[in-house]
């Protein structure tokens, strides 16, 4: 029998795993099935709720393995219905995630990671330190509790989910797998792997790995300047992944997925709003079929940047376009909570 302090958590056992566990225990393969969907289908977080699974194994599951929990800490509510939470983990380690209502759209922006290891100049998230990653499990509860925040408030279920909270979703590779293969698997929450996009800050290995693993997912690369010099000053991982690496990865993550990449362009007044910098833009735009997100920047405390001009994005706007690039304008949301992107910062 495990300790009470050292318990797996049951969730960290896939549908196998629990198939074998359960038959060295002289049950049948199918509890497991029943287990499993418990867990994952209905989200239960007690094995007490789990009906159909008899008493005895129910107490031998209690007392040898745990279901670890994500509450709701705090929620805020934007002027704008965007709504921000804090979630506190098993451990009392807290990250944020974003519930963004649009006309068309209930998105979730999910975290990987408590704290950030990148240091962008932009993002309140990367004064944090980096604690640790986030499991397969506590990634996939945000989109629960996000899921039934949108239905309890909109009387929507979500249909989009963005990896663009805390951290860098590729330096936790394996556990956002896992939990986009569990987010998109019928026997979990069923959502189509085309309604989830993960943004990097552009790992060129790591996108190589994406494409040789046949990834359905939609991929951005928040870019921000299609200049090493300027780029490098904005994102320091830009020195050891420059703009011709990336290009190579994209390339070859193009010609492996057919998935158009989306550029996340943050414009920032006399920094990167220039149509020099939309010229180099367009350029770099050339190497695979993709489209370009120009974002408002979202102020952060004591930060570096200011928003651009609207006289300015417009322009920067209309050169792309005249260079026959596909762009969206991506107003800013939440930014009277400090929801918006790069806002996420753990203030509470």
């Amino acid at each position: 029998m495990a300790s009470a302090d050292i318990k797996p958590n049951i969730r960290s056992f896939d549908k196998d795993e629990l198939k074998t566990l359960f038959i060295e225990k002289g049950e049948k393969s199918f509890r497991a099935d029943q287990v499993y969907q418990w867990l994952w289908q209905k989200h239960v977080v007690s094995f007490e709720a789990m009906s159909n699974v008899s008493k005895p194994l129910r107490q031998f599951l209690e007392d040898n393995f745990t279901i670890h929990q994500l509450e709701t800490l705090t929620s805020q509510k934007s002027k704008d219905k965007t709504i921000k939470s804090a979630f506190s983990l098993h451990d009392g380690k807290v990250v944020e995630g974003v519930l963004i209502p649009t006309p068309k759209r209930m998105t979730a922006c999910i975290s990987s990671q408590v704290g950030c290891s990148l240091d962008c100049k932009f993002c309140a998230t990367a004064r944090l330190k980096m604690i640790r990653n986030l499991t397969p499990d506590e990634i996939f509860d945000q989109v629960v509790n996000l899921n039934n925040q949108a239905k309890q408030n909109y009387q929507l279920p979500l249909s989009n989910i963005v990896y663009m909270g805390m951290g860098e979703p590729l330096l936790n590779y394996k556990n956002v797998m896992e939990s986009i293969s569990l987010i998109s698997s019928p026997d979990a929450l069923g959502m189509s792997p085309k309604r989830i996009t993960l943004s990097t800050s552009g790992i060129a290995k790591m996108i190589v790995k994406m494409a040789d693993d046949q990834v359905k997912f939609n991929l951005a690369l928040s870019l921000h300047v299609a200049n090493n010099e300027k780029r490098s000053k904005l994102m320091s991982i830009n020195d050891s992944n420059p703009l011709e690496l990336l290009a190579d990865a994209l390339k070859y993550f193009y010609e492996k997925t057919g998935t158009r990449v989306t550029y996340e362009y943050i414009i920032f007044k006399d920094f990167n709003d220039d149509i020099s910098d939309a010229k180099e833009l367009a350029d770099y735009c050339k190497h695979i079929p993709c489209k370009v997100n120009v974002i408002e920047y979202n102020p952060i405390e004591n930060g570096y940047f200011e928003q651009a001009s609207k006289q300015k994005t417009e322009a920067f706007i209309a050169y792309l376009e005249s260079r026959n690039v596909i762009v969206n304008v991506r107003r800013s949301r939440g930014k009277d909570i400090d929801a918006a992107c790069g806002q996420l910062a753990n203030k509470h």
